[in-house]
C-alpha cells in the first residue's frame, strides 16, 4: 500500500479522529501520500497547524465560482469560494498540494472557470462528468436522485474543451470514472460497481482476495490519470515527512 485517500461523506466532521489517522498513516506507516477530500466547510486553520506536516494532498470539491450556483446544487451557504481561497492559502503556507474537484453537471457546464482557476494555482484540477449509479442517486426512491443534474456527453466534451488548456485540468467522463475506483466501506470491504455484493472484509481476508471478488478497471484507472504525483512538495514552507519515491508503477 503507497497511497491513502480520506474522503466522505465529510471527514472534517470528525477532525479528532481524522487527526490522528492522518498522522498514524505519514509518521507510523510511512506511506507515500495521505490524501483528504473534504467540501471545505469545516477546515480550520489550527488542524493544519497541528496535522499539516502528515498530509500530502488537501482535495477541496467546489462546483463553481458562482455562489448562487453552488447553493442550487447543494454546495455550501454562500461563502464556498470565500472559504476556497482560505484553503489554498493555507496548504501553500503549510506545503501541502492543493487539489481541486469539480462536478459538471447542469448548472455549471456552461461557466468559465478559467481566470479563478488561474487566481487559486491548483497543483491538480479533476474535473468529473456527473454521473449516474443505478440503485444509488437515480430515481426519487434513493436518497439523492441525480437526473436533474445529468448532462450529455457532448455538453460535458464542450466544458472540457474550455478549459483543457489548464496545465492543472484532468477530465474524468462517465465512461473512465464508472468502474475504475477502488473504495473501501466503513466495514473494510471493497464496493464492486459490477452488481455484485461488496467483498470481505479486509480485516478477515488478505487485500488480493479481496479485490479477487470484485471488478476493478484498472486500465481505465490509468487512463483517467490515477497515477500522477502524489507526495507533498517539500521545496515549500512546511514539515516534510516521508519520501518522494519515483512512481515504478
Amino acid at each position: 500500500m503507497r497511497k491513502i485517500n480520506f474522503a466522505g461523506g465529510e471527514p472534517f466532521m470528525y477532525p479528532k479522529f481524522l487527526g490522528p489517522m492522518v498522522q498514524f498513516c505519514k509518521a507510523d506507516l510511512g506511506l507515500e501520500s495521505v490524501s483528504i477530500v473534504t467540501n471545505g466547510s469545516l477546515v480550520k486553520r489550527e488542524f493544519l497547524e497541528q496535522y499539516g506536516r502528515y498530509i500530502d494532498i488537501m482535495a477541496v470539491s467546489c462546483d463553481s465560482f458562482d455562489e448562487q450556483t453552488n447553493i442550487d446544487i447543494g454546495r455550501g451557504k454562500g461563502d464556498q469560494v470565500t472559504q476556497l481561497f482560505r484553503i489554498a492559502g493555507w496548504c501553500r503556507e503549510y506545503g501541502i498540494k492543493f487539489k481541486l474537484n469539480t462536478v459538471v453537471c447542469n448548472l455549471n457546464h456552461l461557466e468559465d472557470m478559467n481566470a479563478i482557476i488561474e487566481q487559486i494555482r491548483p497543483f491538480r484540477w479533476k474535473c468529473f462528468q456527473v454521473l449516474l449509479v443505478r440503485g444509488e442517486n437515480d430515481s426519487e426512491k434513493t436518497l439523492r436522485d441525480v437526473r436533474k443534474f445529468q448532462i450529455s456527453d457532448e455538453q460535458y466534451q464542450d466544458f472540457c474543451r474550455r478549459h483543457e488548456h489548464q496545465a492543472s485540468f484532468v477530465a474524468e467522463p462517465n465512461n473512465l470514472m464508472a468502474k475504475s475506483y477502488l473504495v473501501l466501506d466503513e466495514y473494510m470491504r471493497f464496493l464492486d460497481r459490477d452488481g455484485r455484493e461488496p467483498s470481505s472484509s479486509i480485516l478477515d481476508v488478505d487485500v488480493f482476495t479481496a479485490l479477487g471478488q470484485v471488478f476493478w478497471d484498472e486500465e481505465s484507472f490509468k487512463q483517467r490519470g490515477g497515477i500522477y504525483d502524489w507526495s507533498r512538495d517539500t521545496t515549500q514552507s512546511g514539515c516534510g515527512v516521508g519520501n518522494n519515491k519515483d512512481l515504478d508503477w
